[in-house]
């Protein structure tokens, strides 16, 4: 009475909508690549992918394809957005609810494939897809798409339960590969620990438009100067270890952060000019890091939120290994680097940073949008932050 054992549920041959959505700087091969993989993975299981759909990446734009596309018959939707999903409220997810949808999960436990949002448009499935759902080997997305195209209804509850043998790809933490290792039961482990993301703070320049004044020691409305400020923020979030890099005045710049929890780096040669304050930090940075952001000494508006969706996109294995923070799509700072990047950085010379590599390894870069200007915001003069919340009394 218990029902049967197994049941068989043959795929359908559903037409599928796909929304490519783009961003200036990212690569024809990498949109292309996205849509090649998607076309097979779709044809592997009798469907068809109807005529594509690119449009800027933004919510009104998506919402406005996905609707073409249900009028073009569609009988699944899927977003491959050029920004990483971090939450309910970002902009594919916010595209199939402009849509008349609903979001009925995000997230799963299976990786790769982690970043998956499900919901649906009346009757019809709706997905933004995980970074890794662009390269064709098998990731969560899989596991959900082929219940989906056998007529399976798929719940939170059927997500969860996907937990049990999630880890679809070789780890660090695995000394064989699977194929190799020994088949006796293996000992318990511990839960696997969150990445670890250190945070390097410049705060060597000499602030030559500011001058006489030191503008990280600029205070606010309430004397906390800039640095302070920037920091706080920094130790605020989920980054560790926190490094500050000090150059000019650097004795001043310690004292004004004394009794924080960060490592100093001393950049003797400065005034050679950023490369040699950013490889300073670089030099500082502890051997297990998995990554790194680069924070700017004169953006205090940068919140620790801010900080934290930047790492909560960070993934390499899944093609997130550089994570830029965009407002209305201009990319801004900080940004975040996977450790892989350490040797290229650190052989830059001369007066510029590192976001040229950003462009070299566009198919490894994600952006992630921001609701407000703070990641676009330096301040180079004391007129410039007069207009800043906080500072109105700068002199």
């Amino acid at each position: 009475g218990a029902g049967p054992v197994l049941a068989i549920h043959p795929f359908r041959a559903l037409k599928v909508g796909l929304v490519l959505s783009e961003l200036p700087g990212i690569k024809e091969s990498v949109m292309e690549g996205a849509v090649e993989a998607t076309e097979e993975r779709i044809a592997g299981l009798c469907g068809t992918l109807l005529p594509v759909e690119r449009v800027r990446h933004d919510t009104v734009a998506i919402s406005d394809a996905l609707s073409r596309l249900r009028r073009a018959g569609a009988e699944m939707l899927l977003v491959a957005g050029a920004s990483a999903v971090v939450d309910r409220r970002d902009v594919g997810p916010a595209a199939i609810v402009r849509a008349g949808g609903v979001i009925d999960h995000f997230g799963m436990p299976v990786d790769p494939g982690n970043l998956l949002c499900l919901g649906h448009i009346g009757k019809i499935p709706a997905m933004v897809l995980p970074g890794c759902a662009r390269s064709p080997k098998l990731n969560g997305f899989d596991w959900v798409l082929q219940r989906l195209f056998a007529g399976l209804e798929v719940t939170p509850e059927d997500i969860g339960a996907m937990g049990v043998g999630g880890l679809l790809k070789e780890i660090e933490l695995r000394p064989l590969p699977r194929e190799q290792a020994p088949r006796t039961p293996p000992p318990a482990l511990a839960p696997r620990r969150g990445r670890r993301v250190a945070a390097i703070v410049l705060a060597a320049g000499r602030s030559r438009r500011m001058a006489p004044l030191n503008k990280l020691l600029v205070t606010d409305n309430d004397g906390v100067p800039m640095v302070v400020r920037v920091v706080d923020q920094v130790l605020a979030s989920h980054a560790r270890p926190v490094i500050v890099v000090t150059g000019h005045e650097h004795d001043r710049v310690e004292e004004a952060l004394s009794g924080r929890a960060v490592q100093f780096a001393i950049a003797e040669d400065y005034a050679q000019g950023l490369s040699a304050s950013l490889k300073a930090g670089l030099r500082a940075l502890p051997e297990d890091i998995e990554g790194f952001m680069v924070c700017l000494g004169d953006m205090p508006l940068v919140s620790s939120a801010m900080l934290d969706r930047l790492m909560a996109a960070f993934d390499p294995e899944e093609g997130r290994a550089i994570v830029m923070p965009t407002f209305r799509g201009k990319q801004g700072n900080p940004m975040l680097w996977s450790r892989e990047f350490l040797p290229e950085m650190l052989a830059i010379t001369g007066d510029v940073g590192a976001r040229h590599l950003a462009g070299k390894y566009a198919d490894r870069c994600v952006e992630v949008e921001m609701a407000d200007d703070a990641v676009l915001r330096d301040f180079d003069t004391t007129e410039a932050l007069k207009g800043v919340p906080g500072y109105s009394m700068v002199r």
